[in-house]
């Protein structure tokens, strides 16, 4: 009698069964979610009638590519993921991977070359060729970009991850005069605000309301409150006293510092989604107060003329004694963004400091005892009422700080710009990142936030497919089935850690007879 396993053909038949089973439910179940998104599309008729449009080409698209990728994943990609054994520990990889064979320097080089010339000459050539060939020699040169930077990356990883804060921050410094020399003055509008400022506030609310969440484990669903505080407190201070930002910056960190003292109270005995609830009303609370009292907030209508930052005195505008005249260079509404870059950037580095300062503090080691078990937190004798107080003060302190800056960078505030799903975009970012990880947490709000930015400018994909293409409408559908994949594929998040910051002596590892699992 043969052993049907052994046999290399039979195991190979058996997981090309298994493979077609499961791209087949795989095609279902995208079948399924895709029909009523993709498939059916409401629209309007030359009578001003709804009219139901079907797109079953598109759906049918969506369920080959879903019903294919499982099949080539687990036909293909997951039995070669296994044979791999890693005997590098710096790149976790062998010599002769399929990695190390990609990157190989002859490509790499080549890569390069391409990107060079396509960066110096792409204009002139974009304007000889049909926009159709423009757009796919756009679409080449960003690849080229992407292998050069995926090369480097992996050819020096050891070194990018054992420097890797110090190495995104000098990124972050040179990031503006890198996009001014690629995209001059008037183009760097667009990089430097959305795609620098934007992504900074986010990365700045969400280390703030790790505090809360990452750190001392209170689910908070209201935290745009705070956001809001900071925001109104400089808009109104600064409209009606003439206060310069510098002095209503700290001001509204205090004042939202003040609110979340007040959240505090209240929820003291609250924990889990009880306290998810009461931060919620909280939340919703503050935008009725500032919709509904329009004698001091304008309601709806919102502030604006909110007077701009600057820096010893001298404005960024086009007066004779602003920045570009004192220096002699052309006037532009660039350099101001530029100066809101460094100023969120500082800001935003000042909250990573205190941050892990105060984590390493008795404070921080009382907030991650509170994380793990609030009684035995007690048991200890920690003060579990100021120690949730300073959790939410210092957490709405930042979100305040925030907030004078989101006044000060759009000139306008409204309720409108702080809605509940402002709190859970933040949420999600932290949960996204890692609960407790500046590191996974600012690497989420640069792919949620610039993911969703550059989802916008979609333009090159309809420049290829034609101009009846609209990716537009697939924009949140995208972002959404990208966060689904990412929570199945992270759980824990991007760099999910939940080790405590002191240690009795030295970590140890625990015999596996005294542990269930029978893990040491």
């Amino acid at each position: 009698m043969t052993n049907t396993t052994s046999n290399p053909v039979s195991a190979d038949s058996n997981l090309t069964a298994r493979a077609l089973r499961e791209g087949f439910f795989a095609g279902l179940i995208s079948l399924g979610l895709f029909v009523l998104f993709v498939g059916l599309k409401t629209d309007q008729n030359i009578l001003n009638e709804l009219i139901l449009v079907k797109r079953w080409g598109l759906l049918a698209i969506f369920v080959a590519v879903a019903a294919i990728g499982r099949f080539v994943v687990v036909a293909y990609i997951r039995p070669f993921t296994e044979r791999q054994k890693v005997t590098n520990l710096v790149t976790g990889l062998l010599p002769d991977s399929v990695a190390t064979r990609f990157f190989k320097l002859p490509a790499f080089i080549a890569a390069v070359v391409i990107a060079l010339a396509l960066l110096v000459f792409g204009s002139t050539i974009s304007a000889s060729v049909p926009p159709t060939a423009g757009a796919y020699l756009s679409l080449i040169r960003g690849a080229a970009i992407i292998y050069v930077l995926a090369s480097v990356f992996f050819y020096f990883r050891a070194y990018i991850v054992a420097n890797f804060s110090m190495l995104a921050i000098i990124a972050l410094i040179l990031y503006p005069p890198v996009i001014l020399a690629l995209t001059g003055v008037q183009g760097s509008l667009k990089w430097v605000d959305n795609f620098g400022v934007q992504i900074l506030i986010y990365v700045m609310l969400a280390w703030g309301l790790n505090i809360v969440v990452g750190l001392a484990g209170l689910l908070d669903l209201g935290y745009v409150a705070f956001y809001a505080v900071g925001a109104y407190s400089y808009a109104l201070l600064s409209s009606y006293f003439g206060l310069s930002f510098w002095i209503l910056l700290p001001l509204a960190g205090i004042l939202a510092a003040f609110w979340g003292m007040i959240l505090g109270f209240p929820v003291l005995r609250l924990k889990g989604d009880y306290l998810a609830i009461v931060t919620l009303a909280f939340g919703e609370i503050i935008r009725l107060v500032l919709i509904n009292w329009t004698a001091v907030t304008k309601g709806t209508f919102g502030v604006s003329g909110i007077p701009k930052a600057t820096l010893f005195g001298i404005k960024f505008d086009a007066s004779k004694d602003g920045f570009a005249a004192l220096m002699g260079l052309p006037i532009s509404s660039a350099y101001y963004k530029i100066f809101l870059f460094y100023l969120i950037l500082a800001l935003a580095l000042l909250t990573a400091f205190v941050t892990i300062r105060l984590r390493r503090m008795p404070i921080g080691r009382a907030w991650e005892a509170l994380r793990e078990d609030e009684i035995a937190c007690r048991s200890l004798g920690i003060n579990t009422v100021t120690t949730k107080l300073t959790a939410f003060s210092i957490g709405a302190m930042f979100g305040g700080f925030a907030g004078s800056f989101f006044a000060v960078r759009q000139g306008f505030v409204s309720p409108e710009s702080f809605v509940f799903l402002e709190s859970a975009i933040i949420l999600a970012i932290v949960v996204l990142g890692g609960m407790g990880s500046l590191v996974g947490i600012a690497v989420a709000a640069v792919v949620m936030i610039g993911g969703t930015e550059l989802l916008r400018e979609m333009t090159l994909l309809k420049q290829i497919f034609g101009e009846d293409f609209t990716p537009e409408l697939y924009r949140m559908l995208l972002f959404g089935i990208a966060m689904v994949v990412v929570m199945v594929w992270k759980p824990r998040g991007f760099v999910g850690s939940r080790e405590p910051t002191a240690f009795l002596y030295e970590r140890k590892n625990v015999s596996g007879s005294f542990t269930k699992e029978g893990h040491g």
